[in-house]
């Protein structure tokens, strides 16, 4: 048993790492086997990015209203999708 407690990067972080960047640079993303362990990260791509309401069970409000806040969690998410390539069709 360990605590995980990793450093989630903010907007301006992200800005900063992108800043020297060309516009026409593709984004991909290590995802972590587990907890803190990018030996065997699996590659994807970053296909997308917008503003997700983070209340689907009406939990938010409460949590919300113990932090002084109103209404449901809205988060910045990037989503992404397996690299370009050829895949077998999953028919399960």
């Amino acid at each position: 048993m360990f605590h995980h407690n990793p450093q989630v990067w903010t907007a301006g972080r992200l800005r900063e790492a992108l800043a020297a960047l060309p516009d026409e640079t593709p984004i991909h993303i290590g995802v972590a086997d587990g907890p803190g362990d990018f030996e065997g990260y699996g590659e994807y791509v970053l296909v997308d990015a917008e503003p997700v309401e983070m209340d689907l069970d009406g939990e938010g409000d409460a949590q919300g209203a113990q932090h002084g806040e109103a209404g449901p969690r809205v988060q910045f998410t990037l989503f992404a999708d397996a690299v370009a390539g050829a895949y077998h069709l999953d028919l399960d």
